[in-house]
């Protein structure tokens, strides 16, 4: 079988990467990146070899979505999932926050309400409230180390603000939680009864860590799927996100239509050349790879477990996702403080839990998908701020 380098460091300083660009608030701060969510490893090689065959062909110009494009990412949840969406349902969008965006246009006026659980992926609050809607927002609660939908205040948020759209992180970013098939059909039946519309960002799907199955919301029933539009994407499974392309399915033909008008208003009617490319290679060729990291990230996922053992910082177990959420409560530390400690104390640039949201509070979240040295070489300086704060 092939094997895949993820242990050689890549230099990616001066790349115009922003995840090794300066920290925004500490700008002279000497920090290892473990924030933003793209990873430190080279792509796929049939997905170079795609984009080599495009760049030797010479010419860029208008392309449409092939079979050879819809088989490739529909036979991917088929194999992956056991769920078939339907070929003609798919559109294309450049990126998951634009779909999301689009989303909240297409089904819902100015001054409706759209739903949210925090914490949860930043823009998400940000999308609603920069279009003109209100934001709703139904917290999850964390017992025992294991976040859970407190279900009546779901639907009570719902009732209360006549929510029309909710918008769903599957599996969960930041805190990890995949949600079972029971969870997502209690959301599913209410939001049925309230007529909400149910975006499922399932972006991070490809990341699930053993005793856990991603379930797609479109495949609880043909109900679900008939209120729903699932977001996917190649980029974080792949590492693919600088080339912008994510994959919608949207069964429903009248959700699909309403979704399409609003995608003409904003002028887009074509994805990107090379990421169709790279997108088929991936779908088509990308599961040894996939075997392989998925091997990696689990071993710098215990990595951090163990160094992480016996200090005030807690690690939520991952169900899924590569993004660890650590709960750094015990350290007494306000907010800008605690992220202070990170990135002057330690060196290390993670994401504040706050800007998850009001629930994130007193948590940071800390990306694995680097090199182990990389990995180790972050575990090291933690320790020693550690060290050092505890003198």
């Amino acid at each position: 079988m092939t094997r895949f380098d993820f242990t050689t460091p890549i230099d990616r300083r001066g790349s115009g990467a922003i995840k090794y660009g300066p920290h925004p608030k500490f700008p002279d701060a000497d920090v290892l990146p473990f924030w933003v969510a793209d990873m430190d490893f080279a792509v796929v090689p049939a997905i170079r070899d795609a984009l080599q065959a495009k760049l030797d062909h010479g010419v860029f110009g208008y392309e449409g979505i092939s079979d050879a494009y819809r088989d490739a990412v529909t036979g991917w949840f088929a194999r992956r999932f056991g769920w078939q969406p339907d070929p003609k349902s798919l559109i294309t969008t450049p990126g998951i926050v634009f779909a999301v965006a689009t989303a909240i246009r297409a089904f819902t006026k100015p001054g409706d309400a759209v739903l949210i659980q925090n914490p949860v992926y930043f823009p998400f609050a940000g999308l609603v409230k920069k279009n003109g809607r209100r934001l709703a927002e139904t917290t999850l609660t964390l017992k025992d180390g294991h976040y859970k939908i407190d279900f009546a205040e779901f639907e009570r948020q719902i009732a209360d603000n006549d929510v029309k759209l909710f918008v769903l992180c599957s599996p969960h970013n930041p805190t990890g939680r995949v949600w079972t098939r029971e969870e997502l059909s209690r959301m599913a039946a209410i939001c049925a009864a309230h007529g909400v519309i149910v975006f499922s960002d399932e972006i991070h799907c490809d990341f699930v860590w053993p005793g856990r199955r991603h379930t797609p919301f479109a495949n609880l029933s043909p109900e679900a799927a008939a209120m729903t539009v699932v977001g996917t994407a190649p980029s974080k499974t792949f590492n693919l996100a600088g080339l912008q392309g994510s994959n919608l399915f949207i069964a429903d033909a009248s959700l699909r239509r309403r979704y399409q008008k609003e995608l003409a208003a904003q002028g887009f009617d074509a994805p990107n050349n090379l990421a169709m490319a790279a997108t088929v290679a991936a779908y088509n060729a990308g599961e040894p790879w996939l075997t392989g990291l998925l091997a990696h990230l689990a071993g710098n996922i215990a990595a951090l477990q163990k160094a992480l053992t016996d200090t005030p910082i807690r690690l939520i177990c991952p169900e899924g996702t590569y993004l660890m959420w650590l709960d750094c409560r015990a350290l007494g530390l306000a907010d800008d403080a605690l992220e202070a400690f990170f990135v002057e104390g330690a060196g290390l640039w993670l994401n504040a839990g706050i800007t998850f949201g009001s629930a994130g509070s007193g948590f940071m979240r800390m990306n694995l998908a680097c090199p182990r040295a990389a990995l180790d070489a972050g575990i090291a300086r933690l320790e020693a701020a550690l060290a050092q704060r505890g003198k």
